[in-house]
């Protein structure tokens, strides 16, 4: 059937649904269970082969199998009897890392496709009677979908309802211009058929309400709607790397090329130094130079200088810290969100909902005829009475029907007496709604909205029963009640009628909205949030700047933005008539004069995101409504709203808030900031540690002996050292993390003295491992001296593993770690972990002989790299109380 030329009745006989009861619960599942799921065929997932051709494909790894396989033929041109353990030892590694990456990607996408579901998409159906509130994946055809301003169309189906609808349907014929819909059958054109741009009684997945609200039954989903014809399989835009991905993934870059370069001038380095051997050497002696003695060197301090585990570990960190923020309601959709959150300089906020609870109550009123008041205001409104008489819908007009409710006069009723018969829809350009009504043949427009837009379109008012001229003393009396409210905090709408001879020919707000007759004012309260003004007062201590938004009238805004701590002067306020009058260019020079921005347009706020951006300032900017999309999508962190958030609003949001509040925003900033402090805390120990094995390496090559092979640096790199670096992304925040400036969004890795400290550490961590080296040369041979040395190479390991170890207990503040207040339980478990792992391949005699250990270390040796290695404590904490004697000396 082409349902865009059937009538309602006709459409609804077909699909075997109602538009009062919908289809039954049982039935709606029994067609989803034989049709599939309303969405779109996905593209192929990356399978695990991929995964693993992806991991080995990273070069730090390819490094590492090269060295594997030249290793492989030095060992076996040199010794062909004995197998060659120092490459299945580097094999194993690479299997190991591969393993873990592969695994870590796994568990990232499902963390992200959780977060999918938890912002999953939803839509608002009649079932068994009931208007309730289901998956969009789970409609079917027959459902019975209501739409309003805002929400994306969720399959395809045909309107049964059109108030005043449009619908934007750029996506599936080309046409930016939204299309007027219509709930009456289509006349085909000569060819039988009607060109979808023009079949005005349909809706399609993929478009958008953008006015108005009507209501569809659903006819086709999934792959069987236009959206589906025209697409075999559309996916997602992939998940870039975050900023800080691609710099470490620059560096690995980096790294990959300097460990190259490094190893061909250490090959030939020792190749220079020998090359009077070289001219007489036998063959078998040549092979051991070349091989054993020039490249394997080489080969430890490739893998020396490569951090295996250091992209698996920011990962990790990332996605831990992601999953962490979806139990505080805020759903990250986007990784890069996560980064941008920390550098964080202006939030600029909604104030209804956000900074206030939603939860209006008419409170005060001004008017000679309250009833009249209240029925109007009651009739001119979608919100509705539940089962328990408490009305359901956008919280302003749910406390108009409360208002009208308490004094006796019943939504149900008023509706039966004078059902709607057309409206104008509320819109936010000119803040009014209106509706018409059949009151037993006379026919009555209600008109809200804002006071002063309202009033510009009454020619008269209500004074005691009796419809009077407007004057411009009744309008000044007007304005006056209305600031008289607004400074009491006091949301205010007003409220006019009109009566008409006949059903108006067009129910358009031109055609409404002029010659209005004034009826009175109400005023309702929206209370502050009561976690709000802590939030807004850690905003100002962490350097970030909260900026109020909102439709409401200056003085209302300027009220609730003083008791917040958000402005301090009503100087600080601006009105978005008067942000009209100024130039982009005048604009940029005078936005941060301003905290407080009433009666605003969606328009305002891409103009007030794009000044802020323009200074350089990292803006978060919160939005709900289909018109914010825009304004939300020019901001480096867009925030949609979980609770009164549109379709629309979410889907370009970075981060969405499950409960609607500011405070929320500002855990999440904090968040950020935690997460990026503790992976550059993870960069920080796993880069030291790497340079303390090139510096050990290199300088035991150029003396001519062999401190720590590749299978014993892997080691360290892949256990002593991931293991804590995992524990330390699980750090809480640091107590100044809040008093912090925000860290530049261009801030270079090595920023804030981090090269400095990668420095020092790693030039402490290879002095005391050349130190054990020395120290195990000695008790092996008795005398203090510089050569080859089993035990020299067992008692190095084990203090540079021990080492690196506790230095990870240095990392978990940037100042000193003895006024932390908290204990980091999993790094105290990861440390013992890497501890006893690191003695078992001392002490246990098979490890031992696999990594060409010395069997005789005693517990004096032991004690003596333990106690070197508990030394980096205190050294690291001279050096910082250094550091911040000079920080306070440069402030």
């Amino acid at each position: 059937m082409k349902h865009y030329l059937a009538n309602t009745d006709e459409v609804l006989a077909e699909v075997k649904s109602s538009p009062e009861t919908g289809l039954s619960t049982e039935e709606a599942g029994a067609r989803l269970e034989a049709n599939g799921k309303n969405k779109l065929a996905e593209g192929k997932k990356i399978t695990l082969l991929q995964r693993i051709i992806s991991q080995i494909m990273d070069p730090m790894v390819l490094v590492l199998i090269a060295a594997a396989v030249v290793s492989a033929v030095t060992e076996l041109s040199l010794h062909p009897d004995k197998l060659p353990t120092d490459v299945f030892i580097i094999l194993a590694v690479v299997i190991l890392n591969t393993v873990l990456g592969v695994v870590q990607e796994s568990k990232a996408e499902k963390a992200i496709d959780a977060l999918k579901e938890m912002a999953a998409a939803t839509s608002k159906v009649i079932r068994d009677g009931k208007h309730i509130v289901v998956r969009s994946e789970d409609l079917t055809v027959g459902d019975i979908v209501i739409l309003e301003a805002g929400d994306a169309v969720p399959a395809d189906g045909r309107i049964l309802e059109s108030a005043s609808m449009k619908i934007e349907e750029a996506a599936l014929t080309g046409e930016s211009v939204p299309a007027d819909k219509v709930e009456h059958a289509l006349t085909a054109a000569e060819n039988g058929d009607v060109p979808l741009g023009d079949r005005r009684n349909m809706c399609y997945m993929g478009s958008v309400v953008v006015y108005g609200r009507g209501s569809m039954v659903v006819t086709g989903t999934g792959m069987n709607t236009e959206m589906g014809k025209i697409a075999t399989a559309i996916t997602e835009a992939e998940e870039g790397e975050t900023p800080l991905q691609k710099k470490l993934s620059q560096l690995s870059k980096i790294l990959t090329w300097l460990v190259l370069g490094i190893c061909v001038f250490m090959f030939a380095f020792t190749l220079f130094t020998n090359r009077d051997l070289l001219a007489h050497a036998e063959r078998s002696q040549l092979l051991k130079l070349i091989l054993e003695d020039a490249f394997m060197p080489a080969v430890s301090l490739a893998v020396a200088a490569i951090p295996e585990g250091l992209a698996a570990v920011v990962t990790i960190v990332l996605s831990m810290g992601v999953t962490k923020m979806s139990k505080q309601n805020a759903i990250i959709r986007r990784l890069t969100a996560v980064e941008t959150l920390g550098c964080t300089q202006i939030i600029c906020s909604d104030k209804t909902g956000t900074l206030t609870q939603n939860k209006m109550t008419v409170v005060d009123f001004w008017s000679s005829d309250e009833k009249l008041l209240a029925t109007g205001m009651s009739l001119c409104s979608d919100a509705e009475p539940d089962e328990t008489g408490e009305a359901v819908g956008e919280p302003t007009e749910c406390a108009l029907v409360n208002y009208a409710t308490k004094l006796g006069l019943l939504k149900d009723s008023l509706k039966a007496d004078a059902p709607r018969i057309g409206e104008a829809p509320f819109d936010s350009g000119r803040k009014m709604m209106s509706t018409v009504h059949n009151c037993g043949g006379k026919i009555l427009q209600y008109t809200k909205g804002a006071p002063d837009e309202l009033l510009a379109r009454c020619t008269r008012m209500l004074v005691n029963g009796t419809a009077v001229e407007m004057t411009d003393a009744y309008r000044a009396e007007i304005l006056a009640k209305n600031t008289e409210f607004a400074t009491q905090a006091l949301r205010v709408l007003a409220c006019a009628y009109k009566t008409h001879a006949a059903p108006p020919a067009a129910y358009t707000p031109e055609a409404l909205e002029n010659e209005l007759i004034f009826v009175g004012l109400v005023g309702m309260i929206d209370p502050v949030r009561p976690e709000v003004t802590e939030a807004v007062r850690q905003c100002v201590a962490a350097g970030v700047r909260p900026v109020m938004i909102t439709g409401d009238h200056k003085d209302t805004a300027v009220a609730i933005a003083k008791t917040l701590g958000i402005l301090e002067d009503a100087s600080q306020a601006i009105t978005g008539a008067e942000i009209d009058k100024f130039s982009d260019e005048e604009f940029f020079e005078l936005v941060t004069k301003y905290s407080v921005y009433a009666r605003v347009q969606p328009e305002h706020k891409t103009r007030i995101v794009n000044a802020w951006r323009k200074r350089g300032m990292v803006t978060a900017m919160t939005g709900d409504g289909v018109n914010d999309a825009p304004s939300i999508k020019s901001a480096d962190i867009g925030v949609g709203m979980g609770i009164t958030g549109t379709d629309v609003t979410k889907n370009v949001a970075d981060m969405i808030l499950t409960d609607d509040n500011f405070a929320t925003i500002v855990s999440a900033v904090a968040e950020g900031r935690r997460i990026y402090d503790n992976i550059t805390k993870c960069i920080q120990f796993l880069l030291s540690s790497n340079l303390s094995e090139v510096i050990s390496v290199f300088v035991a090559t150029l003396c001519g002996f062999t401190i720590l092979k590749a299978p014993h640096l892997l080691f360290i790199n892949l256990v002593t050292d991931s293991i804590p670096a995992l524990a330390l992304g699980t750090e809480k925040a640091e107590p100044d993390i809040m008093t912090r400036k925000p860290r530049k969004s261009n801030e270079g890795i090595f920023a804030g003295g981090m090269g400095f400290n990668i420095a020092y550490q790693g030039l402490m961590i290879s002095a005391i491992t050349l130190f054990a080296y020395f120290v195990g040369y000695r008790f092996e041979f008795g005398h203090w001296g510089v050569g080859e040395s089993v035990h020299g190479i067992t008692l190095a390991f084990l203090a540079m593993s021990m080492s690196e170890i506790f230095h990870s207990y240095n990392l978990r503040s940037h100042g000193s770690i003895f006024k932390l207040k908290s204990h980091n339980m999993i790094l105290w478990g990861s440390m013992i972990l890497s501890l006893i792992l690191t003695s078992a391949l001392i002490f246990v005699p098979a490890l031992s002989n696999l990594f060409g250990f010395s069997e005789d270390i005693g517990l004096v040796e032991y004690g003596i790299a333990l106690a070197l290695a508990v030394s980096t404590i205190p050294i690291v904490e001279i050096v910082k109380w250094f550091a911040s004697l000079f920080r306070k000396q440069k402030n």
